[in-house]
C-alpha cells in the first residue's frame, strides 16, 4: 500500500515539474519575441542616418529573423554596421569615427533578456 501512495505522489510531482517546464519554455520564449522587437525599435531609433534623399536606409533595415529557434538580428545593409559601429580609414587618409549604436542596444537587450527570464521563472 505504502508504494502504490508513492508511486501516486511521484506521479503528481512528475505532472507538476512537466507542466512548469513547458510555462517557463513559453514564457521564454515570449520574453525573446519581444526583447528582440524591442531591440530592432531602438537600433532602428539610434542608427546613424544620412540627410538627404534615400537617407536613413540603414536604420531601417534593422530586421529580426527566426533561425532554428533563435532571434537574430540583423541589417540589410549589413556591410555598414562594422564600418559604422567602429569607425573606418578614409581613401585620402584619416578615420572616419566611430557611431556606436550597436554595443548599447546589444548590452540593454541581454539585460532585459536576463530580467524578463528571471520573472518568468518566479511565477
Amino acid at each position: 500500500m505504502a508504494k502504490s501512495k508513492i508511486k501516486g505522489i511521484s506521479n503528481e510531482f512528475s505532472k507538476i515539474l512537466s507542466e512548469y517546464k513547458e510555462e517557463v519554455i513559453l514564457g521564454m520564449n515570449n520574453v525573446k519575441e519581444e526583447v528582440a522587437k524591442s531591440t530592432v525599435k531602438e537600433l532602428r531609433n539610434t542608427s546613424p542616418k544620412k540627410k538627404g534623399k534615400g537617407g536613413g536606409m540603414y536604420a531601417k533595415g534593422w530586421k529580426v529573423s527566426d533561425i532554428k529557434g533563435k532571434k537574430i538580428i540583423h541589417n540589410k545593409k549589413y556591410q555598414l554596421t562594422h564600418l559604422l559601429e567602429y569607425g573606418h580609414a578614409k581613401v585620402n587618409g584619416g578615420r572616419v569615427a566611430a557611431k556606436v549604436h550597436i554595443r548599447p542596444a546589444e548590452e540593454k537587450a541581454i539585460e532585459d533578456y536576463i530580467r524578463g527570464v528571471q520573472k518568468v521563472i518566479k511565477r
